[in-house]
């Protein structure tokens, strides 16, 4: 096991949490083959998207592995008039993570975190552990206070 930049800030910070491992497909990068390999509810895995608003800059919103995000819906939480996906070429240089590894924990600055509420339903969430192939169990309050994230609905209803 590589132990990741997100899982040594977690231990710097005290902060529980357990690794799960799968095997990675080159072929299929996405949280829904993740949730899969675990064998964990796809529910309870969540994905890690960075977008940008037009005002308030970059941020991250986590959503369940087989959600999509409300731009729109989005952007009113932001405070913004319009949002958007970065673009997978921009992911590294913005975060310091490849698609397919991106952590909410540890990226090259702090962005604003949105997790959604549905997380709350869940005693743990999976997160990518800031690798391909490795991913971070941790209680979804934990991952909130870590990252200063809010707990928001911003998926279609």
């Amino acid at each position: 096991m590589i132990k990741t930049n997100a899982m040594r800030m977690l231990d710097k910070a005290g902060i529980a949490y357990d690794i799960r491992e799968y095997t990675v497909d080159e072929q299929d990068l996405s949280g829904s083959h993740a949730a899969d390999m675990l064998g964990v509810d796809h529910g309870s895995v969540f994905k890690t998207l960075v977008l940008k608003g037009e005002k308030t800059g970059y941020f991250v919103c986590c959503i369940p592995v087989d959600g999509e995000l409300d731009l729109k819906k989005t952007a009113k939480l932001t405070g913004d008039k319009k949002v958007e996906m970065i673009s997978v070429k921009d992911l590294l240089s913005v975060t310091g993570y490849i698609r397919g590894g991106c952590s909410p924990v540890g990226m090259k600055k702090h962005f604003p975190t949105w997790i959604d509420i549905t997380a709350e339903n869940y005693p743990e969430i999976v997160v990518s552990a800031g690798v391909r192939g490795q991913q971070i169990v941790i209680e979804p309050k934990r991952l909130a206070d870590f990252t200063k994230g809010k707990f928001a609905s911003f998926m279609p209803n």
